[in-house]
């Protein structure tokens, strides 16, 4: 048996989420990476995994022995990138994550300047406004938007986002501009859920923070749907300042409610902190984040 090959596939199905599901990233016959996963798990005379007809989950022992897995063949990886000649010249390949939008408007014109700068390094970008976990899916960058809880993760800053609300000059024409929060009762919101509920938006700074609550006329699941409704006059929307500055820029939207605006959010470059650093994410870390603080994210 090889067996960090055999390591290899216990992660492979266990990311993926089944056999089945691996022995196609893999291009694997399903009978090889159940027979591959069958052998470790006699080699080592316990069971790594409960397998049913439609879910597969980790035992205890095998928690912590695909935690030692992912451990022992990152490992293995730095010291082929170290033999390779990786730390002696910027090259490889990226994995790096960031919302949607933050992507398009922001990180793509970044990326495409550093990848003029670096011909040796090749760039996996996912834009999703799903939060990716950076070890489990491994991601060697991610831009973070909001808070940051405690980790063992590396964070650099690289600017602050407001939550503003805007209107359609023809929206505030018809139903008037809303002075202070408690005037949202009389207006029409869209809510885009994946920032805050439907139901209140945050207002105010730190711990005199309170939520208002918000007649949601539309709740949309995608930021662009939400500014598009809010520039037909639908009704107000709150959405990150980086998201409207193009509407605002053209008068298609204004701002309201801002002396009542929540605290910016930090705008951050997150990574694993691994010793010692690729040389490939440090040229990366070092190009990018200087830009992204120069692109100004916050409206002034």
């Amino acid at each position: 048996m090889d067996r960090l090959d055999s390591m290899a596939v216990l992660l492979a199905v266990v990311d993926a989420g089944s056999l089945s599901a691996a022995a196609r990233q893999l291009g694997m016959p399903l009978a090889t990476v159940s027979r591959k996963v069958a052998a470790l798990e006699a080699h080592l005379k316990t069971r790594l995994l409960h397998r049913t007809t439609r879910h597969l989950a980790l035992t205890e022992a095998g928690s912590a022995y695909v935690a030692s897995c992912r451990r022992i063949l990152d490992e293995i990886g730095e010291a082929e990138r170290t033999a390779t000649g990786e730390y002696a010249t910027p090259k490889g390949e990226l994995t790096v994550t960031a919302p949607m939008m933050f992507g398009r408007l922001h990180i793509v014109p970044v990326v495409a300047e550093f990848l003029a700068w670096y011909p040796e390094i090749e760039i996996n970008l996912v834009l999703t406004d799903r939060v990716m976990h950076l070890m489990d899916e491994h991601i060697d960058v991610a831009v973070r938007i909001g808070e940051l809880p405690d980790s063992t993760l590396m964070a650099t800053g690289v600017g602050k986002v407001r939550r503003v609300v805007c209107a359609s000059p023809g929206y505030l024409a018809r139903h008037g501009v809303p002075v202070t929060p408690a005037d949202l009762a009389a207006h029409d919101c869209i809510s885009f859920e994946v920032l805050e509920s439907r139901r209140a938006w945050l207002f105010g700074m730190a711990r005199a923070a309170q939520a208002v609550p918000v007649h949601s006329r539309l709740a949309v699941n995608t930021v662009d749907a939400a500014i598009a409704a809010a520039i037909l006059g639908v009704g107000l929307v709150r959405v990150l300042s980086y998201q409207v500055m193009d509407a605002l820029r053209d008068d298609a939207l204004r701002i309201v409610l801002e002396p009542f605006e929540a605290s910016p959010l930090p705008v951050s470059l997150v990574h694993k902190g691994q010793a010692p650093l690729p040389l490939k994410l440090r040229a990366f870390l070092d190009f990018v984040a200087p830009r992204l603080r120069e692109r100004q994210l916050s409206i002034d």
